[in-house]
């Protein structure tokens, strides 16, 4: 049978949902598949960053060193002030396309021996191999028994260790040397999966910053208490005032407060704090450090010269100012996907709080 013209028809595409965030930047990455594309320095560079975040309460400082001349040290946690004098513990970074092998450490497990016994630091709590895939097997059974590790390490000294500690001199195995290696305790020794860093690493402030992906859902904010809180005692204070103002009459307690539109807006006010200060909670906890203060100066920037014109009084000032709150373009900060205009208004607030604006005129 022969198909005419008509009744050929072109195949249909799949039917395929793309998001804008796609369309501009491609799927979304995997975190562990994109820890996989990182170069060694980058690699250094997260561990840190995991170290920092995740361990920080167990730790006085965090430092990384230097790749040139390192001791075999990466990326340190220090627990008291003397640093490499005192507790700490070791992170060595290896960022390999396989799992770590006995023969990618034993160079590594003679520095820690070397330098401790040389003097250079004292030997570290734990020292950890940090890697994307980890300890394969080999290495596994060797970390959980640290006799045999001693074992197999003294029978790889001169093969694989002795002349690749230091570029300096050869470091044998003499009878002193080797009594020090005897006595020391290998069971220090563990390694760690880029599984286990990124799920820890979820829950930090940065990790939408470093993989993507969105920031988490906001949780709601808390409702106002029923009476001012001393947090509020400024910008209140301020409102109150604007309302005098408006009134041609004091106004000292909220509850004073009339016509019923002036009750209504400071309602609305109270609210609006109380969504600024959670999406300042929020903040916190997802985004980095300096990602809500970026805000309020964008809001600032953008309410200033409204906030400095001429108005007829202080509550027709909150409303002008506050508008242009809600108007104002803001593109490049990170919390602009989960910030609603409620979250505006209140920020006004907080910029009263500050000192940074004022509703009245005296």
């Amino acid at each position: 049978m022969t198909l005419s013209g008509k009744d050929i028809q072109k195949p249909s595409p799949p039917a395929t949902v793309v998001t804008a965030s796609q369309v501009m930047n491609g799927p979304v990455m995997p975190p562990q598949q994109r820890l996989m594309t990182y170069s060694p320095d980058e690699w250094e560079v997260f561990v840190e960053e995991w170290v920092y975040y995740c361990l920080a309460k167990n730790y006085l400082h965090v430092q990384r060193f230097a790749r040139s001349g390192d001791m075999g040290i990466d990326v340190a946690g220090f627990v008291d002030a003397k640093r490499l004098e005192g507790i700490w513990d070791n992170y060595q970074c290896k960022h390999y396309d396989h799992a770590i092998r006995p023969g990618d450490v034993w160079v590594e497990l003679g520095k820690v021996i070397w330098y401790s016994y040389s003097g250079e630091y004292t030997v570290p709590r734990r020292y950890y191999f940090v890697s994307p895939f980890g300890a394969g097997t080999s290495l596994g059974r060797l970390l959980a028994n640290a006799t045999r590790l001693r074992e197999e390490l003294i029978a790889n000294w001169d093969k694989h260790v002795r002349d690749a500690i230091s570029t300096k001199q050869a470091v044998h195995l003499d009878a002193v040397l080797r009594a020090y290696v005897d006595a020391f305790d290998f069971s220090i020794f563990d390694a760690k999966t880029a599984l286990q860093l990124v799920d820890d690493h979820r829950t930090t402030p940065v990790h939408a910053a470093r993989f993507g992906g969105g920031l988490k859902p906001r949780p709601a904010s808390d409702k106002p208490p029923e009476t001012v809180s001393s947090v509020e005692s400024r910008y209140v204070t301020q409102l109150l005032g604007a309302y005098g103002e408006h009134t041609g009459t004091p106004v000292t307690d909220p509850s004073a407060l009339s016509p019923a539109k002036l009750k209504d807006h400071f309602r609305r006010q109270r609210e609006a704090f109380y969504e600024a200060e959670s999406l300042r909670v929020f903040a916190r906890d997802s985004v980095p450090s300096g990602t809500f203060e970026s805000l309020l100066d964008d809001i600032y920037n953008g309410i200033i010269d409204t906030h400095d014109a001429s108005h007829a009084d202080g509550y027709v000032k909150v409303c002008a100012v506050t508008k242009a709150a809600r108007d104002t373009q803001i593109t490049a900060n990170a919390l602009i996907t989960c910030t609603n205009p409620k979250d505006r208004d209140g920020i006004c607030h907080q910029l009263v709080n500050e000192e940074r604006l004022r509703w009245t005129r005296s």
